[in-house]
């Protein structure tokens, strides 16, 4: 006797709560009021933003102080997409970078915008652009991309300027 495979096709809803946890929470609150929020850990003293999970991931602790870093930072590396994807929403070629932000010892990736991309350079130096405070919220789309600021680039090693 054969049995002819049997398929359901339902809808599938799925609800689940999601908690950031003390560390994100502060991040994603500064978020909400134009602040970037990063966590410092008290062992090695580096500064993360975003605080990754609010552990150190040098020394495996909390990381034990809120620290405000500045709106303003440097272009540690780059990378010019030219490839269109679904979905996509941002005019091609545009720039996606790893923004060491003034204070923080971590850097994290976001848009650059308001130059072309081939003015775009390791030590540059950028700033957040902020949407409209009505449209903050626990998110980093909060800042709607970097610009460059005009100030002179960082040496070619902005990683190892101090703070």
């Amino acid at each position: 006797m054969s049995v002819d495979p049997l398929r359901v096709r339902l809808p599938i809803d799925l609800d689940y709560m999601w908690s950031a946890g003390p560390g994100s929470s502060t991040y994603l609150q500064g978020l909400s009021e134009g602040r970037l929020v990063g966590g410092r850990c008290g062992i090695c003293g580096d500064v993360y933003f975003p605080p990754r999970g609010g552990t150190c991931p040098r020394d495996g602790v909390l990381l034990d102080k809120d620290v405000e870093v500045a709106p303003t930072g440097t272009i540690t590396t780059f990378c010019v997409v030219n490839v269109p994807f679904l979905g996509q929403q941002i005019e091609i070629p545009y720039v996606a970078a790893h923004i060491l932000l003034d204070g923080a010892d971590l850097a994290f990736q976001h848009l650059i915008q308001e130059c072309r991309p081939h003015e775009v350079r390791l030590g540059m130096r950028v700033e957040a652009v902020w949407a409209e405070p009505s449209e903050w919220g626990p998110s980093l789309a909060s800042i709607t991309h970097f610009r460059p600021n005009g100030e002179p680039d960082a040496g070619a090693d902005p990683s190892s300027r101090t703070s």
